[in-house]
Parts: structure tokens; C-alpha cells; sequence
């Protein structure tokens, strides 16, 4: 029998991103040069709230864009399953920016090691932070996020369901 947690409530999303958006503009002082590029699907909902904080915030439009890490993939073509493809839309240049990269859940590394591999195909960053809704640990590659809004620690085999309005109608976050 499966047992879920609930991690995170919509007020603690809230809460997480709302800080999240505090500490990026505390370590990135040249928010001229700052650009977000979310992680196709929850990585870029995310990326969509928080560029809604930094521009309120620095009075200004803030890039943001989404990445579709599906190709990059290392694991595909061992895969039976077709891989399913979303959209990747980065429409400024990354030359010179400080790009954060927004996931919803940091595990094995792996996907983030897609996406930097997929962003340097747009160009060459001044630097990429990561940041990341939740870490739930057990990293296979030598990855770690610059900005997190909750550790978790869990066992391998369990899952990390993160819920978000605009995909799921609901934010929250659940351990199961």
C-alpha cells in the first residue's frame, strides 16, 4: 500500500517562490543581465511565477523562456517509448545573461545536464544557476542547484509529485 505526504501546500509554493525571487536578486546584482528558462512542463510554470516576482520587483521585463530537454535525453534511444515533445521557446539571447534554470524536482542530475547541454546550443551564457523547487537527493552526476525552495530527504524508489494550477489545477507538493 502506497502512503502520500502532502510536502508542500499551495500557500508554502507561495511562500518558497516568493523567497526564491528575494534571494535571486541578492546574488545576482545585475539584474539587467538576469534571464529565466524553465524546464518543460513544471520546471517552466514555475519559471513563469517567479518571472512575474523579479519583474514586479526590478521594475523591469525579465526574459523568460522554456526548454524542452527531450532530445538531449540520454536515455531515449534505449527507451521503447516514442519521447514525448514540448515546446522550447527562448526568444532573447543567452549571450551575457545569467540564465536560471528552473526545475521542479532535482534527483539524479541527469535532466539537468540535458538542459545545459541544450542551452549552450542558444549560445553562451555568462553563467547558469540552477534553481529548483524541491531536492530530493540521490544524484548520479556531480550537479547542484544554486537556489532551493525545500530539501526532502527520500528513499530512492519513492516519487516526488509536484502539482501546479495552471497544468493540475492545484498547487502542492506530495511524497508518495
Amino acid at each position: 500500500m502506497h502512503r502520500s505526504k502532502e510536502i508542500m501546500a499551495a500557500r508554502d509554493i507561495e511562500r518558497t517562490l516568493d523567497r526564491l525571487a528575494c534571494q535571486i536578486l541578492e546574488q545576482i546584482t545585475d539584474h539587467e543581465s538576469i534571464a529565466l528558462v524553465g524546464i518543460q512542463r513544471r520546471g517552466a510554470d514555475l519559471a513563469c511565477r517567479l518571472c512575474g516576482l523579479l519583474s514586479e520587483r526590478t521594475r523591469r521585463a525579465i526574459p523568460c523562456g522554456e526548454l524542452d530537454i527531450n532530445l538531449y535525453r540520454d536515455d531515449w534511444t534505449s527507451s521503447t517509448a516514442t519521447p514525448n515533445i514540448n515546446a522550447t521557446r527562448i526568444d532573447f539571447s543567452v549571450e551575457g545573461k545569467t540564465i536560471i534554470l528552473i526545475d521542479d524536482v532535482l534527483f539524479t542530475g541527469r535532466t539537468i545536464r540535458c538542459a545545459l547541454e541544450a542551452i549552450l546550443d542558444f549560445g553562451r551564457p555568462e553563467a547558469v544557476k540552477l534553481l529548483v523547487l524541491v531536492d530530493r537527493g540521490h544524484r548520479e552526476l556531480p550537479i547542484q542547484a544554486d537556489f532551493v525552495g525545500k530539501t526532502v530527504a527520500t528513499e530512492r524508489d519513492s516519487q516526488v509529485n509536484v502539482f501546479l494550477q495552471e497544468r493540475d489545477g492545484k498547487d502542492q507538493v506530495v511524497l508518495s
